[in-house]
């Protein structure tokens, strides 16, 4: 079973109290039982937006601990060969798309594995769909 790649649009949605994009834990679990996996960058992205949302009034810290220790219990995951494609197929994503390279790696990690992308980013969707990958949510 292919899974799903997971974005950190959609973990952050998860995470955020005040994130305008209705998304249910059940989403996220549900994908959960798919399987999910993520790139390297995936750690740091999360990470680092979570920050940046203490910072901005968007979460307490209280919240930001608690909600990556929700994503940490999650069965995630992570890739480590998406280097190997970085300055190729994954850069090729990037421009075909106009896409960020970070944004293009999960695509690109999707279309590797034959896997399902949830994202809530509707650039990265448009390029999903005219690539084919399937999309969480649908």
């Amino acid at each position: 079973m292919p899974g799903v790649v997971l974005d950190a649009s959609f973990a952050l949605a998860f995470m955020l109290p005040d994130e305008a994009q209705p998304l249910p834990g059940e989403a996220l679990a549900g994908a959960a039982v798919l399987g999910l996996t993520v790139p390297e960058l995936w750690w740091i992205e999360v990470g680092h937006a979570a920050l940046q949302a203490v910072r901005h009034g968007r979460m307490t810290e209280a919240e930001r601990r608690d909600g990556l220790a929700r994503l940490a219990r999650l069965p995630i995951e992570t890739d480590a060969e998406g280097r190997l494609f970085a300055w190729t197929a994954t850069t090729a994503l990037a421009e075909r798309h106009r896409l960020s390279l970070y944004d293009a790696t999960y695509l690109e990690l999707a279309l590797r594995l034959g896997a399902a992308l949830a994202t809530l980013d509707a650039a990265l969707r448009r390029a999903a769909a005219a690539e084919g990958v399937a999309l969480q949510p649908a």
